[in-house]
């Protein structure tokens, strides 16, 4: 049986290679081929009409050996492969149709190496499972303010910090200016920075040149709007 990888693309370049010392021997075994780029919606709904957007995807990429680590064998290659893929993910970082790449979960099948000709490099077909993080139109999701502004906030949300909620999409809360601004509505309810807002995306796309996805967002509905401030 093969076990599981959980390593995030937070985790510092540096580090990759200490921490691949513990997948190596996970990889003996090879799971059936399975459809890949199948993905589904990892759902965590603890309260009422509230999901967090993490899709479960199933990828084949391309993984390429340096002719000059050809003499490895074994497990210290199955090594190589590993870290290698885990930095060609994590310098990824985003597309439009999969969303920001969070972490590797499984490496389900590592393929026949093919040489490449004019380089002596080898490729390496490698299956394998991850978890991506997107936003849509019509998403319940929740953030933490981190900075605020006369005409709206910035909320971070996931590995997103271009999350944009207008005064106009928060009417009953009123701008109060000082040194450190918030937004308040006549029952007191405050919005300020590290605040954990919940509300709704109107709109998203993604900026190809930043490799980042961009939101507006709305706290007109039920169940919206200011929850507690961040532990963080």
């Amino acid at each position: 049986m093969i076990q599981h990888i959980i390593w995030s693309t937070h985790t510092e370049p540096e580090s990759i290679a200490h921490e691949s010392r513990s997948y190596c021997s996970l990889y003996q075994l090879r799971l059936p081929t399975v459809p890949l780029r199948r993905r589904r919606r990892l759902s965590s709904p603890s309260r009422k009409g509230h999901l967090k957007m993490y899709l479960k995807s199933r990828l084949s990429w391309n993984v390429i050996i340096p002719a000059e680590n050809l003499d490895i064998e074994g497990l210290m290659l199955q090594k190589a492969i590993v870290v290698r893929l885990l930095e060609d993910f994590a310098s990824k970082k985003a597309t439009k149709n999969l969303g920001y790449f969070i972490a590797v979960t499984t490496m389900e099948k590592i393929g026949e190496g093919k040489v490449r000709q004019h380089t002596g490099d080898v490729l390496f077909p490698v299956d394998f499972s991850c978890i991506t993080f997107n936003i849509f139109r019509g998403e319940i999701l929740e953030g933490v303010v981190h900075k605020i502004l006369k005409h709206g906030v910035f909320l971070r949300c996931g590995p997103t910090d271009k999350i944009y909620l207008s005064h106009q999409k928060m009417s009953d809360y009123k701008y109060v200016p000082g040194e450190n601004p918030i937004f308040m509505n006549e029952k007191m309810s405050r919005i300020e920075r590290d605040t954990v807002v919940r509300f709704i995306v109107v709109g998203a796309r993604y900026v190809e040149a930043e490799k980042e996805f961009q939101a507006v967002v709305s706290l007109e509905g039920d169940y919206l709007g200011p929850i507690s401030q961040s532990s963080v």
